[in-house]
């Protein structure tokens, strides 16, 4: 049976999965959905999620939506190969603080100072002071963490982890890095993460 991944090449949420996937070393499928043209509006992508919004994941017979759920999926469904990606509580907890308290604002920061500028439309700077002053408060939490382990859930690398790149990929290319490099141990944890050779593997695809 083929996984297939439809999604975006600029789609945080896509990126998720694919790390995900190539972390586990499984073959996949990328299916390109061309957004301006409204191809996710159209049944045929409906079917595979019915809110319109990409990735969509088939294994086999089996159809998922919501990047997350499909990566818990993976790391469970695969456990056997490539490396453990959930293996404690501790490791639940911090991909929870991941998608409740660091993806609100790094995403909001993501739209404004990565994907505007390839559009073509102008940064909200009104919004990136707000949104960077909610991302340091999270970033202190994390710095505090990672003082005393490796990765946020233990001493191994895990989704909790790996749930971070996509936004990382355009926060530490824009002014923002700088939040991240305040912070000693935040910032070691990032270059860590970011040369997984899983990460620069998807991103060679890019």
């Amino acid at each position: 049976m083929t996984i297939k991944v439809h999604g975006s090449v600029f789609s945080t949420a896509t990126l998720r999965v694919r790390v995900c996937l190539t972390e586990k070393s499984l073959d996949y499928e990328f299916i390109p959905v061309d957004l301006r043209s409204g191809h996710h509006k159209l049944d045929s992508f409906l079917s595979l999620n019915p809110f319109g919004q990409i990735p969509a994941f088939q294994d086999g017979d089996l159809n998922l939506f919501e990047s997350r759920a499909i990566t818990r999926y993976i790391a469970h469904s695969y456990a056997g190969k490539g490396i453990p990606l959930v293996s404690s509580a501790v490791e639940d907890v911090w991909a929870e603080v991941e998608a409740q308290r660091y993806e609100p604002p790094a995403a909001k920061l993501t739209w404004e100072l990565g994907i505007k500028p390839m559009l073509g439309m102008a940064t909200d700077d009104d919004v990136v002071k707000a949104q960077e002053a909610e991302l340091a408060k999270v970033l202190d939490v994390y710095e505090a963490r990672l003082a005393h382990s490796k990765y946020l859930g233990g001493e191994a690398f895990s989704l909790a982890d790996l749930h971070h790149l996509p936004t990382l990929k355009y926060l530490m290319a824009s002014p923002v890095k700088a939040v991240f490099d305040a912070r000693p141990h935040v910032a070691a944890w990032v270059a860590d993460i970011m040369a997984r050779p899983s990460w620069q593997k998807v991103l060679a695809e890019y």
